[in-house]
């Protein structure tokens, strides 16, 4: 079974709107909305972009912007979400010298594990923290982790 063969979403000229979404991640919806939902009490603007590159898919990011106190617009990226059968997938990566402040936030031990497994990829040193989302219950740490993730690193 390839990495991929359970993404959705792969034909370009079907946008992902509520209902195709829905159809998608089936029971999982519910959580998406939510997240949805909270997303302007982080100041996060998620935007659904069709990558023709590795994915051929569909994936959302979810964005960050402030401006600094010269006026230069600043944003960034802070998390990627991919609709799955039956499920989505958020990926928040994070620079490999602040595994050990996240590991030491509010998160989950469950969460904690996954932090401590993922595998540091690329030269920019970083690694993921993905979740499979079927329900409503890991969204407090990713809450946490958009926390952690718009406070960290260097705006």
């Amino acid at each position: 079974m390839s990495k991929h063969e359970n993404l959705r979403l792969r034909e370009p000229e079907i946008n992902p709107t509520y209902e195709v979404l829905e159809k998608t991640i089936g029971g999982s919806f519910s959580a998406y909305e939510t997240l949805q939902d909270e997303l302007p009490r982080f100041d996060i603007e998620q935007e659904w972009t069709y990558y023709a590159g590795c994915t051929k898919s569909w994936l959302a990011k979810g964005q960050y912007r402030w401006t600094t106190p010269r006026g230069t617009s600043k944003e960034k990226t802070i998390y990627w979400l991919s609709a799955w059968d039956g499920y989505f997938k958020v990926a928040v990566w994070f620079l490999e010298k602040n595994r050990r402040e996240i590991l030491s936030s509010s998160v989950s031990e469950k969460t904690k594990q996954l932090i401590r497994e993922a595998k540091t990829l690329g030269k920019m040193m970083t690694f993921p923290v993905e979740f499979n989302i079927t329900t409503s219950e890991p969204l407090a740490d990713i809450y946490t982790l958009i926390n952690c993730k718009k406070n960290l690193e260097a705006k």
